[in-house]
């Protein structure tokens, strides 16, 4: 009877043991999937903290569940002065921002440092500037940060209805 009760026992402990690890690996993924969402970027943006006789505008997209698009373009007297391509993409389980130029030949990439629920940070060392991008929703606004050695830039976005 011992032995009996001693085994019961030990299956209860192994059986909670288990169920408790399966019920948090289920939960951090659970969050993983709330964070790893990038919606509130979707739709048409104008940057309210331009320069006087400057508009500049951000367009996002959702592809699919792992893909985003983005177009940027400052507009000064009716000509386009610059445009970006951004994409930001999930790979080998790990979170991109690429960025192009008109004046680049290829996109560069920005790996994702920190993830949150309404924003996120990348990283790119190897390049000049930027280093740092930084996106934060902020009520129904969003800022950016551009940043790298001793130039930052902040960007202040509103919705366009």
């Amino acid at each position: 009877m011992k032995n009996i009760l001693k085994f019961i026992a030990v299956t209860l402990v192994v059986f909670t043991f288990i169920m408790c690890n399966n019920n948090r690996n289920e939960s951090r993924e659970d969050i993983t999937q709330k964070v790893e969402n990038f919606d509130w970027l979707l739709g048409k943006w104008q940057r309210t903290n331009e320069e006087q006789g400057k508009s500049t505008f951000e367009n996002w997209e959702k592809i699919n569940d792992l893909e985003y698009k983005g177009i940027a373009f400052t507009i000064q007297n009716n000509d386009t002065i610059s445009q970006e391509q951004m994409r930001i993409f999930e790979a080998d389980g790990k979170w991109n921002l690429l960025v192009k130029t008109l004046d680049e030949t290829e996109f560069i990439n920005f790996q994702m440092s920190e993830i949150e629920e309404d924003k996120f940070e990348c990283k790119n060392d190897k390049v000049d500037f930027p280093k740092l991008i930084k996106y934060c929703k902020n009520g129904n606004k969003i800022n950016a940060l551009v940043s790298g050695d001793s130039l930052e830039l902040s960007f202040e976005f509103e919705r366009i209805k």
